[in-house]
């Protein structure tokens, strides 16, 4: 791949980067609701006024912890393409050493694999 396209790449995957890295600093509010759990909810007291209140609070937490997992994986994946590229091996498949197609690397500009051996891939996991 030649250099223009890999800065092209580049330039896409940091602002990825920069993008999961605000999404995970969004979710950092839930960590101190964590540590005072009525700070979060405006409540005074730990008694409970309504179960749903409880229910509600407790589920915006673990939706907002998930999104922060999805978020940090991402940057994982997002750092490992930076780091091939870094290497020379990007816009190569892992599992065959052939090239992925530039149009794969736009939609998914952390693909490891063609699309094929990732269907392969993913159909292993569901078996």
């Amino acid at each position: 791949m030649d250099k223009n396209k890999l800065d092209y790449f580049r330039k896409q995957l940091l602002a990825m980067k920069e993008e999961a890295e605000e999404q995970i600093k969004g979710n950092d509010s839930y960590n101190s609701a964590k540590e005072f759990p009525n700070d979060s909810t405006g409540e005074l007291s730990t008694i409970v006024n309504h179960p749903g209140d409880l229910g509600t609070e407790m589920h915006d937490r673990e939706t907002a912890e998930t999104l922060k997992e999805a978020a940090r994986e991402r940057l994982r994946d997002i750092e490992d393409a930076l780091d091939r590229i870094e290497e020379g091996t990007y816009g190569v498949s892992e599992k065959s050493g052939e090239p992925i197609p530039e149009e794969r690397l736009k939609a998914e500009p952390t693909a490891r694999l063609l699309v094929e051996e990732q269907a392969e891939v993913e159909e292993t996991r569901r078996a």
